[in-house]
């Protein structure tokens, strides 16, 4: 029996068009949905979506971090509402009347609202007037951004136990800055393990270079969903 996609979203950030479209043919089988962002979508247009999803049918999350006045961003919304993204990020910061807009312009995709980027740190949120810690700053976004209307919230996995009992069960809680045992944060500051973030209640792990950086991006996404797998299988009786 073949195994169900492992919750991950493969961040497709690739340097042209044809080398994402490989890299989520070779993880599709693996994971359950594909990330773009927001440099291959300037880059590309509406076309890389369905070169990314392909013949799979795999859930598409467009992260493209819409941050305008409420009426820009529901035309936005509205825009890309037509390429049937499972998933469209906003920043939470952008506030209520711009997410509900969001919301309402894409009925039939999730709007998942950032909260702080995993790149900020605590001193980083002081210099730029956000109260923090950043901790705190997380679950106070995600309380604004669940109420005006947003069904899945982007927060490190640091923050996702924070935010779950904040928010209840019913939203889609989506981890960047996940990285496995030994790899590199990059430009990440708020990390942990895959098996990390899912235990603190993450729903849908972004998991980028560890993947697409390997030799072998199918057999690298294969590893990390078995390991997902066995972790929550738990210890063998």
């Amino acid at each position: 029996m073949t195994a169900a996609p492992a919750p991950i979203a493969v961040a497709l950030d690739a340097p042209d068009l044809e080398t994402a479209a490989r890299w989520a043919s070779l993880v599709t089988p693996h994971v359950s949905t594909v990330k773009v962002g927001l440099e291959l979508y300037l880059r590309y247009g509406p076309d890389v979506v369905a070169s990314v999803r392909g013949a799979s049918g795999v859930q598409v999350f467009l992260d493209l971090k819409l941050h305008d006045i409420p009426a820009t961003v529901a035309g936005a919304a509205r825009a890309v509402a037509r390429l049937r993204p499972a998933f469209l990020t906003v920043h939470a910061a952008g506030g209520p009347a711009m997410i509900r807009a969001a919301v309402d312009a894409a009925p039939d995709t999730r709007i998942a609202a950032v909260t702080v980027l995993t790149s900020l740190r605590d001193d980083d949120l002081a210099r730029i007037g956000l109260a923090g810690p950043a901790h705190d700053a997380v679950r106070r976004l995600a309380a604004l951004a669940v109420d005006a209307g947003a069904q899945a919230l982007v927060c490190s996995p640091q923050e996702a136990a924070a935010v779950r009992a904040e928010v209840g069960p019913g939203i889609t809680l989506i981890t960047p800055g996940v990285r496995p045992a030994g790899a590199a944060t990059q430009d990440q500051a708020r990390v942990a393990t895959p098996e990390e973030a899912l235990a603190a209640g993450a729903d849908l792990l972004v998991i980028g270079r560890p993947i697409t950086g390997a030799a072998d991006p199918g057999a690298a996404a294969a590893g990390i969903a078995a390991a997902l797998r066995r972790t929550a299988a738990g210890p063998a009786a």
